[in-house]
């Protein structure tokens, strides 16, 4: 497991980016080598539309670290520490490879260095349309490998720091 710390003071987190916004490079993080590794690659057209990382030390329900989106004025690459604060969850069911189906939300976060997205404090500060985008971007995503992404509902902040927490690992 990744050894950086995500101490939650004052409600920011770190996270580690794996795939940086617009592209169409799936990164994954393998703790086993400590290296970032080429996962798979999205149809043309299609790229990540925010750096996507996940919360070190932490463990949701699919065994992985807990998944976050970034929203931050230009792209990262993988492996950046990103300091974000948290401002709300998309909550989700996600089928596994052996078919089963399992709780896998996304949190959205704005990083702390973030000039475009400062003002943003809470997931109903973004325009509908974006986060209705982002959910998309998960469901056509996992629809392109063969997996369904079931969006259940959202949640505020408080939601997702909650949801953080309670996922780190000891």
């Amino acid at each position: 497991m990744l050894t950086v710390r995500s101490e939650p003071k004052q409600d920011r987190f770190n996270v580690i980016i794996e795939t940086p916004k617009g592209s169409r490079n799936k990164f994954s993080y393998e703790p086993e080598s400590r290296l970032f590794k080429l996962g798979k690659q999205l149809p043309a057209g299609a790229v990540f539309p925010y750096d996507f990382g996940f919360i070190p030390a932490t463990r949701a329900d699919d065994g992985d670290p807990i998944d976050v989106i970034v929203l931050l004025d230009t792209a990262t690459f993988p492996g950046c520490l990103v300091r974000v604060r948290l401002v709300g969850v998309i909550d989700a069911e996600q089928s596994t490879r052996d078919g089963a189906t399992v709780r896998n939300p996304r949190i959205v976060a704005v990083s702390t260095k973030s000039l475009e997205h400062k003002d943003i404090r809470r997931l109903s500060d973004l325009p509908p349309t974006l986060v209705a985008d982002i959910e998309h971007f998960f469901v056509s995503y996992n629809e392109g490998t063969g997996k369904t992404f079931k969006v259940l509902g959202r949640g505020g902040r408080k939601t997702a720091n909650r949801l953080a927490r309670q996922t780190r690992v000891r």
